[in-house]
């Protein structure tokens, strides 16, 4: 390593230090627009890669920066948007999306991962956010800049947040997809993505979601119908954007915060009450000899030694499973993928009509144990395998109605008939598998038949 390369990683670490001091956020210590201007010189900056100057992207670093430092007092607390162009242009409120929540758009227009890691603690932990949504990357790309850099500049940006405050939730964005045309090259964008999610692999602060597989069209690619000029989105694209976020606000307290008040049909049975998971646990699993050789695309599949019941408890043991206001929430796990199956304590040997509503985040994957064999429960349109459906409502409830009869499974999503003739066993527990992304289930009820 160089003296020079030395210098730049201290003066890294010195500016994450800063970056952790309080801020006294009150309209006293707001600073004047005039002096936020962009560094003349990379020289003793954090991070590394570009920073933009060109005349317009100064004048708006400035005027939104300018304005936002009159703001900090009114902003505390809030739901903070951290982006560029594609978050500026969700408006300030964005867009009335999230209802009654708090929220704070810091987004600039051809912003990249070192100009807002540079603005973070003005713009971001000055705040003292309850959330933070970070989508960012997209124009480091143009300005030719690795997925390594990118990465590292975006590692600094979640050492700052986490520093600031450990306990409060962030939300990872893949980037979205664009076009070559646009110097933002499908493989480029993948390869960045895949980076991300390996640097937050582990971290449960931390909720990354799919959004590229949530645009990309068979090539990589954005849209036309969804990103007019291949890289920014229009109504309909936010409106997917909103729609994906929302379930995972929920998870985190921001949004969905009354109980369900649902009332079972006349002749069902809740199998879940809403409020914790009595009457589910973990079954006992087998113990699985491990590969000769690592296989990091490997789902994680923890070893259950013993039976657990959950019984009075908001949440199994390790946190996957959560009851939450008539919810029951299978949350994204932090390796990326965790194979997990919550049951039923009981099982059920007569003929049933199981009726439940599912809602999926993009390209999550799940199941619905019926006895014992699994019913594919997932974001259908993205995951499969049932792609076709007409009635299918995206990151939006759906209703799945099973019906169990002399040793078969007829079911229904929405209506539609996706398996006709499920072969199942003479008895056994109703369970729910996590795989990857977030999962959710409610009005759960079931009716035993002659």
């Amino acid at each position: 390593m160089t003296i020079h390369r030395l210098s730049l990683s201290l003066l890294s670490v010195v500016f994450l230090n800063l970056l952790g001091t309080p801020f006294p956020g009150s309209a006293k210590d707001a600073v004047p627009a005039h002096q936020f201007q962009i560094p003349a010189s990379d020289e003793g900056l954090p991070g590394a890669g570009p920073i933009r100057r060109y005349a317009w992207f100064e004048k708006l670093w400035q005027k939104r920066r300018g304005t936002w430092s009159q703001e900090i007092q009114q902003d505390q607390q809030s739901l903070v948007f951290l982006g560029d162009s594609i978050t500026q242009g969700w408006k300030s409120d964005m867009g009335g999306s999230f209802g009654d929540v708090k929220v704070a758009n810091r987004g600039i227009s051809g912003d990249t991962t070192r100009g807002v890691l540079i603005r973070l603690k003005e713009d971001v932990l000055s705040l003292n956010p309850s959330g933070v949504v970070i989508l960012i990357g997209t124009n480091d790309l143009e300005e030719g800049a690795s997925a390594e850099v990118i990465t590292g500049n975006l590692k600094l940006i979640i050492a700052a947040l986490k520093k600031h405050n450990p306990n409060m939730p962030i939300i990872l964005c893949d980037v979205f997809p664009s076009s070559e045309s646009k110097k933002r090259p499908a493989d480029q964008i993948k390869k960045i993505n895949q980076l991300y999610a390996a640097a937050i692999k582990g971290d449960p602060q931390i909720t990354r979601l799919d959004t590229w597989a949530l645009f990309a069209d068979e090539n990589g690619n954005a849209k036309k119908e969804e990103f007019p000029d291949l890289l920014h989105p229009n109504q309909i694209g936010y409106h997917k954007w909103a729609a994906a976020l929302r379930p995972i606000l929920a998870t985190h307290d921001f949004l969905e915060t009354q109980a369900d008040d649902f009332t079972p049909e006349p002749g069902f049975t809740a199998l879940f009450n809403g409020k914790d998971l009595t009457g589910w646990g973990f079954h006992a699993t087998a113990k699985v000899a491990k590969p000769k050789k690592t296989n990091p695309k490997r789902p994680v599949r923890p070893l259950i030694k013993v039976d657990i019941a959950f019984d009075g408890k908001t949440s199994s043991n390790d946190g996957r499973y959560v009851a939450k206001n008539g919810r029951l929430i299978v949350t994204t796990p932090a390796e990326g993928r965790r194979i997990q199956q919550l049951w039923t304590t009981r099982e059920f040997p007569n003929n049933f009509i199981l009726k439940l509503e599912f809602r999926a985040t993009p390209n999550a994957d799940s199941g619905i144990f019926i006895r014992k064999p699994q019913l594919q429960c997932r974001d259908f349109p993205l995951a499969g395998p049932y792609k076709d459906l007409k009635n299918y409502k995206a990151q939006d409830w759906n209703e799945m109605v099973i019906t169990v009869k002399d040793g078969l499974a007829h079911c229904t999503c929405n209506g539609e008939v996706i398996e006709a003739a499920l072969k199942v066993p003479a008895t056994g527990p109703i369970g729910f598998e996590g795989d990857r992304g977030q999962m959710e289930y409610r009005r759960i009820r079931l009716k035993e038949l002659p």
